[in-house]
């Protein structure tokens, strides 16, 4: 499972013009899952995305998580992500979950980040999205998990 994490002043997704997730500060999250990915390796990103410190501490050093801050997070499934770049010039997809896989994942995901965080948005599994972002930083990390 990899999940890119961004800080962020504010986010939002939007679909077909229709506001459907936003966050105001907080970490903006582009999850995307593999074969061979359960439950096991959501709960796992999930400890990271949420402990990750990333947030500045008084003295402006990265020390706090989104835990510490009370943040809040916006989870937009990315199927992207998990895309086998390495060779040629178009991308290939046979890593990625199935498409049933990966909405029993991004659901079981986002249910269990809801339930660890005061503040969870989404966007809509498998849906064209658009998504605009402040980035803060801009601070960016790529977290991995392995099956």
């Amino acid at each position: 499972m990899k999940g890119l994490i961004q800080r962020v002043n504010h986010a939002r997704v939007t679909i077909d013009g229709e506001t459907v997730g936003q966050i105001g500060r907080g970490i903006l999250l582009l999850l995307g899952i593999e074969k061979g990915d359960t439950e096991a390796s959501a709960d796992k990103l999930l400890h990271k995305v949420a402990s990750y410190r990333i947030f500045p501490d008084q003295h402006g050093r990265m020390n706090l998580s989104l835990a510490d801050t009370g943040g809040e997070l916006l989870i937009v499934s990315q199927f992207t992500l998990v895309a086998d770049t390495r060779k040629g010039m178009r991308p290939g997809f046979s890593q990625g979950a199935t498409p049933e896989e990966g909405e029993r994942l991004y659901d079981y995901f986002r249910e269990q980040a809801a339930q660890r965080l005061p503040s969870v948005a989404t966007g809509r599994f498998g849906a064209n999205m658009q998504v605009a972002l402040e980035n803060d930083g801009p601070v960016t990390f790529m977290l991995e998990t392995v099956p």
